[in-house]
């Protein structure tokens, strides 16, 4: 049984999924998780962090296919600068290099929209009445998971430390950087 990896590259933290390649009621067949590297000073730091982690995911699974989201190539208003778009390719260019490196398979790229497509997501526009698209995508893959995997995914939680919601738990922001990795695994299962 072979397995993926699917990643969203980020500086501030990148989401990670594994998935086998068949589905089989005796094996896991997902694993997900974050490298927070958001806190680590420049880009040889950050790789080093996710070099890491990615040599601990192939001490645990045999990767046979990577799946990489394609970094940003437009500006979005509000959100990227030339300055952040130059930052984002150079270290999706880095840790691209380090999983050929790791996994000794060449990476293969997914624009983000085509993999939603692909998968069978509808994002709505938010001028349409749409929620926040990272609330659509998790909205998709916590059902996915419960269609596909017959399980429910315990996503990481965060406490709020302060302000008027000071002690409520909500859904720790990498889980979205988490949940765009299960997007990209899922997609890169139909490209395989």
């Amino acid at each position: 049984m072979g397995k993926i990896l699917g990643l969203d590259i980020s500086t501030s933290c990148t989401g990670w999924c594994v998935m086998n390649t068949e589905w089989s009621p005796d094996h896991r067949n997902f694993e997900m998780g974050y490298i927070f590297i958001s806190k680590e000073k420049g880009s040889y730091r950050k790789a080093q962090r996710v070099l890491r982690t990615l040599k601990e995911i192939n001490l645990n699974h045999k990767i046979d296919h990577v799946f990489i989201e394609e970094n940003l190539q437009t500006f979005r208003t509000g959100l990227s600068s030339a300055k952040t778009l130059a930052t984002l390719a150079r270290f999706n260019g880095i840790v691209s290099y380090l999983c050929e490196e790791v996994f000794d398979c060449e990476p293969n790229f997914l624009n983000v929209n085509n993999a939603r497509r692909q998968v069978g997501m509808k994002i709505i526009r938010k001028s349409k009445g749409g929620k926040p698209t990272k609330e659509q995508v998790m909205d998709w893959v916590q059902q996915d998971i419960a269609e596909s995997f017959k399980t429910k995914y315990d996503w990481p939680i965060k406490i709020l430390k302060s302000g008027p919601r000071k002690n409520q738990k909500i859904l720790d922001p990498v889980s979205h950087d988490m949940a765009d990795a299960y997007v990209i695994a899922r997609s890169g299962l139909m490209n395989i």
